[in-house]
């Protein structure tokens, strides 16, 4: 379906064309150069800077934000009851806009957010897979579409969009899949100079065959493991074609579907893919400058080790009334009530088990 042209959006068509026309009776090249001032993107970020995907922790769900340039795109929201805190978490990152809202399929572990995000937020395109579901949370969401006057566009592998500087292509989904809602999962391939990211939902393996059937590139340096690394996905081929140096596996702590699979995590371990995991590090931020990805917060460290380390003595500001603990840099802590503010010298998992959480910005 094609995405309805709104007034807003033919004004920035017309000042594009203003610009370019200028430019171009000026006789000046669109390239920026690098001591040329750069424009400012929706979410008020200079133009130029890293892409960042932040895989956010939503419990058993998930939920992705990719930023470039100030523009901003959102794939899923975890569960309904996550709404609120996917959406505290975009407007942290300065979001106003996002330019691309993903609903991969319709289980309610990646929708069910959404209604509250589309809500809040202005929306430019909203991608879904050809196939409707019968459920209230999916039902509320189709609501919120259309209350905000927004159309479906239904994703075609091949096709391509920009992100700021950085683009993606639909890699998935190839075909009808009948009730199987998994393999109806939108699949997208992220790419920013030499780096890539692929996120496919909860495609399982006859999805994934029709990926590496399908034609496209499918290398990337970072994999967003299908079905919170259930074994019903991360099939032989595709990890072949995709072949990852990083895999971020989106679940729930402790919860009540085993993921990620002990046979995932072997396999992970065999092809010597590092391992990230929101159930042991919370909410994780891959940035690439074009050439590399980094995991900034967390270093070099995986999930395993990152738990292992949760015993260690480390300094932290707590807040007694939100319940959360933080870096002792953070920017929530320094502009926290000094009432409710304590410092705390301890490990992570003392204060989790005391019932604090970790602050999703500083990831602590």
């Amino acid at each position: 379906m094609a995405e309805k042209k709104t007034g807003k959006f033919y004004k920035r068509v017309l000042a594009a064309a203003a610009v370019i026309l200028t430019l171009f009776m000026a006789g000046c090249s669109l390239t920026v150069s690098d001591s040329s001032p750069l424009p400012q993107g929706k979410g008020g970020n200079e133009a130029g800077t890293n892409l960042k995907v932040h895989f956010i922790d939503v419990g058993q769900g998930d939920s992705t934000l990719i930023e470039k340039d100030g523009h901003f795109m959102l794939i899923d929201a975890g569960e309904r009851d996550q709404g609120e805190v996917v959406a505290s978490y975009l407007e942290k990152q300065g979001v106003k806009t996002l330019d691309y809202v993903i609903g991969t399929h319709p289980h309610s572990d990646h929708i069910g957010g959404l209604e509250t995000v589309i809500r809040k937020f202005g929306v430019e395109k909203v991608f879904l897979p050809e196939k409707e579901h019968t459920t209230k949370v999916y039902e509320r969401l189709l609501d919120a579409i259309a209350d905000k006057n927004l159309k479906i566009t239904i994703p075609k592998p091949g096709d391509s969009y920009s992100l700021g500087d950085a683009s993606f292509q639909i890699i998935a989904p190839n075909r009808d899949y009948g009730d199987n809602l998994n393999n109806w999962s939108v699949g997208i391939r992220m790419v920013y100079g030499k780096n890539s990211f692929v996120l496919c939902g909860d495609a399982e393996k006859e999805a994934e065959g029709d990926m590496e059937a399908g034609g496209l590139p499918l290398k990337a340096d970072v994999l967003k493991l299908s079905h919170h690394g259930s074994s019903t996905s991360s099939s032989p081929g595709f990890m072949d074609m995709v072949d990852p140096e990083y895999a971020v596996i989106s679940c729930g702590k402790n919860n009540d579907y085993g993921h990620p699979h002990k046979e995932i995590l072997d396999m992970l371990k065999k092809r010597n893919i590092k391992v990230l995991r929101t159930d042991q590090l919370g909410t994780i931020v891959a940035v690439s400058d074009g050439s590399k990805v980094t995991f900034p917060a967390i270093g070099e460290e995986t999930g395993e080790e990152r738990a292992q380390s949760t015993a260690a003595i480390h300094d932290y500001v707590i807040n007694t009334n939100t319940k959360k603990f933080h870096q002792p840099d953070c920017k929530s802590a320094a502009s926290m009530k000094k009432e409710n503010r304590k410092t705390y010298k301890g490990s992570r998992e003392e204060l989790i088990q005391a019932g604090y959480e970790p602050c999703q910005i500083c990831n602590p």
